[in-house]
């Protein structure tokens, strides 16, 4: 029989796990699932990712936690492991994000809305080139310090599909970096994600001033980190992304 009682602590995968059909089951989520808006908000709250409550969880009584590697403490999921069934992902690619919606599919009893799901995934997410040379970017994702996107990131792997090259890609992970490393990278473009920093509009001129000669973009965090259903959405986003950089700078 399929979990009845699911708790996300997975933003991306709680709108995965909504748009899939199972919106009874979903018992609790975290403070940071925010789509899909009209659901959540009728939803327990268990916490953040990294702050997750314990005792709210005993309350609700889960038969089945999903849980990630990189955005959940080791140490709060192994005690989770201790009482009940926790579905761990790890994804680093397209293809890890695709065979993860299948395994969440088949844990949850949606195996056919997942396979169609992972199809339409495969089929629209196409790797976008950008007629030559590819344009380089710098992804930050925070502020005081200054964090990037670098190899071995899902991020990093949507800038590729996206049609751009990491400029910090001889680096690993979320590094820390200083303004004489951007301006040593001299890239052409520099991204602000809207999360986990929200960065805005109001940012942008003190990229400006480090690296003029660089374009500074907000773009949407959940389109470049979300590896669950939002990847339907990537290549439009991307596309439209192309033909703002493309726009002459005002």
């Amino acid at each position: 029989m399929p979990p009845q009682r699911i708790i996300s602590l997975v933003p991306s995968q709680t709108e995965l796990l909504f748009d899939l059909g199972l919106d009874s089951e979903i018992v609790g989520i975290t403070k940071f699932c925010i789509h899909p808006t009209d659901k959540v908000k009728n939803k327990a709250l268990v916490g953040g990712t990294k702050t997750i409550d314990l005792d709210r969880i005993h309350t609700l009584r889960p038969d089945l936690i999903i849980a990630n590697k990189e955005e959940n403490t080791r140490e709060e999921i192994e005690e989770l492991q201790r009482q009940y069934p926790v579905h761990i992902t790890d994804i680093i690619t397209i293809p890890d994000a695709v065979n993860m919606i299948r395994e969440v599919g088949a844990l949850v009893g949606k195996e056919s809305e997942a396979e169609t799901m992972a199809d339409q995934i495969k089929t629209t997410l196409i790797t976008l080139s950008d007629d030559g040379q590819q344009q380089t970017v710098a992804y930050f994702i925070w502020r005081k310090p200054y964090m990037v996107a670098a190899n071995d990131t899902f991020i990093h792997t949507m800038l590729e599909t996206a049609g751009f090259r990491n400029v910090f890609a001889n680096r690993t992970r979320y590094p820390a970096i200083t303004p004489a490393d951007l301006q040593t990278a001299q890239p052409d473009l520099i991204f602000l994600s809207s999360e986990p920093f929200p960065f805005s509009e109001k940012h942008i001129n003190e990229f400006r001033t480090i690296c003029p000669s660089a374009r500074t973009l907000i773009v949407d965090g959940e389109v470049f980190s979300w590896y669950g259903s939002r990847l339907l959405r990537s290549s439009a986003y991307f596309r439209n992304l192309h033909n703002e950089i493309a726009r002459p700078q005002r």
